[in-house]
This record gives structure tokens, C-alpha cells and sequence, in this order.
């Protein structure tokens, strides 16, 4: 082989390292770009991982006892029932402040129903009571003396059942109770049309014999026989009264006004 033709080979083979080299040599550089920028990669996914906040604990219960959760406290208010003494009347309420205390009395309503079953004599139906007095009625013929049942079941008789007319007027119908029932009168207040003194109604009992001012027929004077009271409060009470005076009606059982009672006589024996 020539000199010329070593030194082509020579030459060739430095080219073809040469051009290797610079091929390795790229080679090199991109695989060192490629881990650097995997290298990059990883640690922006690392500084990414690392930057989200740690899960927080809350050590805080969350257990409540039945019936407590509320958002806002509550006031509660409890009334008591109402007490009726002394004519007056107290509703207490306590809402965890002083109590209250209303002074103001208010009656209870009247209960005017008829009993399921009335005494016999006083069944059917009648033109001169009304049916809810009935058994005010009933009350009072069973109970109080003897003299004041006598003269309560005497005028109901004469009244209800007999509807008896007796010549003149109210003080003659009374006077004629008294006699049939065989009982005489005690006078136990006594007073006058126009001065009084009055009776206060704990003076007045069932049975009696009443004199008192007619507020309901334009003020005269009338009398009548005392049943029991509708409404002691407002003086409203059931009485047997007889119009007479040749008006042929028999007596009849209705509310008066006992406001002015001036004269009481009581049965006795």
C-alpha cells in the first residue's frame, strides 16, 4: 500500500472519530437535556406535591346531648295554673325573671247545664221557669230545714204543678205558701223601702221571704220567695214571684235584681 494511500485511510478514520465524536457528543448532550429536564419535571412535581397544605385534625366533639342543639338559647316560659283566693286571682309566670302577678279577678263562666236526670217532680216542661233554673230549684227543695223544704216544695207545687192563682197580689201568694206548708216567719231583717238598711246577699238563705226594691218594674216595692243565686257577685238571683192583681196568671220563677233587700223573714217551725 502507497504512503498517499495510508494517509487517505489515516485521514478517513480521524474524520469518521471526529464525526463519531461530535455524533456521541450530541448524543450526550440531548441525553443530558433529556435527564435535566426530567430532572426538572420531577422536581416541579415534588414542589408541586409539597405545596399542598396538610390535612388539619379538629380534636373538637362533635357529640351533643338529645335535645341541646339549638343555635341560639331559648326562653322558656312556663305558667302555672290559676289560683282564686280572696276574690282575687294571681296568674304566676316565670321566665327566669321575677314573677308576674295579675291581680285582677275574673269570674269563672256560670255553668248552666240541665242534669242528665231531674227529680220526678219536676219533670215536663214548663211555661213559667226557665229549664236551666231547674235544677237550681232542685238544690234548694233538698236541702236547708225542714220548714224550708216544706215551703220550697209548696210553692213549686202550687206553682209548676197546680198553677194555682190566689186572689191579690204578692205579699197574699206568699202568705198562703206559708200557710199551706204549716210554717210560721221569724223576721230577721228589717229595714225600709226608701232608708234601708239593706241586707248584703250572705244574709239571704233559700226559703226566705223578701222584701226589696223591683229595679226591673220601674222601682216599686215587691216581695218574693228567695231560691238561690244565679250571680251572687252581680246580686242576680232566682225568685218566686207573683204578679196577682186580678191578672189571672200563675206565679212564675225568674231573675231579680237583690241589690236592695230591706226586709227577710225565714221560715221556721
Amino acid at each position: 500500500m502507497s504512503c498517499s494511500t495510508v494517509s487517505l485511510v489515516t485521514a478517513s478514520c480521524s474524520l469518521l472519530l471526529f464525526t463519531f465524536g461530535l455524533t456521541s457528543q450530541a448524543h450526550a448532550d440531548n441525553m443530558s437535556a433529556l435527564i435535566a429536564q426530567k430532572s426538572a419535571q420531577s422536581n416541579t412535581s415534588i414542589r408541586y406535591n409539597s405545596s399542598v397544605p396538610s390535612a388539619k385534625v379538629s380534636t373538637r366533639s362533635t357529640i351533643q346531648r338529645a335535645g341541646t342543639h339549638r343555635s341560639n338559647p331559648i326562653n322558656i316560659q312556663t305558667t302555672t295554673n290559676t289560683v282564686y283566693s280572696n276574690n282575687n286571682v294571681s296568674n304566676i309566670t316565670s321566665n327566669g325573671n321575677s314573677p308576674t302577678i295579675n291581680t285582677a279577678y275574673r269570674y269563672p263562666e256560670v255553668q248552666r247545664q240541665i242534669p242528665a236526670v231531674l227529680p220526678a217532680f219536676l219533670s215536663g216542661n214548663y211555661d213559667n221557669v226557665d229549664s236551666e233554673h231547674l235544677p237550681l230549684l232542685s238544690t234548694a227543695e233538698m236541702q236547708g230545714s225542714l220548714a224550708v223544704r216544706e215551703v220550697i216544695s209548696t210553692a213549686r207545687k202550687m206553682t209548676l204543678n197546680e198553677r194555682a192563682i190566689v186572689q191579690g197580689g204578692c205579699w197574699d201568694y206568699l202568705n198562703a205558701v206559708f200557710k199551706r206548708a204549716g210554717v210560721s216567719r221569724d223576721t230577721i231583717h228589717k229595714g225600709t223601702y226608701g232608708q234601708g238598711p239593706y241586707a248584703s246577699s250572705d244574709e239571704i238563705e233559700a226559703g226566705d221571704w223578701l222584701y226589696y226594691i223591683n229595679h226591673g218594674y220601674n222601682g216599686v216595692e215587691h216581695s218574693g220567695l228567695f231560691v238561690g243565686w244565679v250571680d251572687e257577685r252581680a246580686k242576680q238571683a232566682l225568685i218566686l214571684s207573683y204578679a196577682g192583681q186580678n191578672r189571672r196568671e200563675p206565679a212564675r220563677y225568674r231573675v231579680y235584681d237583690l241589690s236592695n233587700v230591706y226586709q227577710i223573714m225565714r221560715p221556721s217551725v
